[in-house]
């Protein structure tokens, strides 16, 4: 698999993980030392959450909240800067929510992330920043 695929890779495991409340795949997509932030809407940065123990905690606190079936949608993926080892990416998020029978538009979000092929071969979130442009 090419590096970009391995990275988009992520970027997608990561959202059917969440959707799947698979958080042992999930926490596969975070390197030990990651570090995940959030701002909503504009509002007050939400974070740094430090260590994938942190971010997990933040994943599993907010799926246990949730209701619905959510759906991460990620797209528009633009790699801005990739070396052998790292790779820093943007990408866009469409969450819906499906309950009822319907689907529903909850928000839309822009991923800042930053990347690094580990020791195994495997790209890891070593950053990732999610800013949401509703709240949810």
């Amino acid at each position: 698999m090419s590096a970009r695929g391995a990275i988009e890779n992520v970027l997608n495991r990561y959202s059917i993980a969440y959707d799947d409340n698979d958080m042992a795949e999930m926490a596969d997509t975070f390197a030990e030392d990651a570090v995940m932030s959030m701002r909503i809407a504009g509002g007050d940065l939400i974070g740094p959450f430090e260590g994938k123990a942190a971010v997990m905690k933040l994943m599993t606190d907010s799926l246990a909240s949730q209701t619905d079936q959510r759906r991460h949608v990620t797209t528009n993926v633009a790699i801005r800067k990739e070396t052998e080892d790292a790779a820093t990416v943007t990408s866009y998020l469409t969450l819906i929510s499906v309950a009822d029978g319907k689907a529903t538009l909850l928000s839309t979000a822009k991923y800042e992330d930053e990347l690094v092929r580990e020791a195994d071969g495997a790209w890891r979130f070593t950053k990732r920043h999610i800013e949401l442009d509703l709240p949810y």
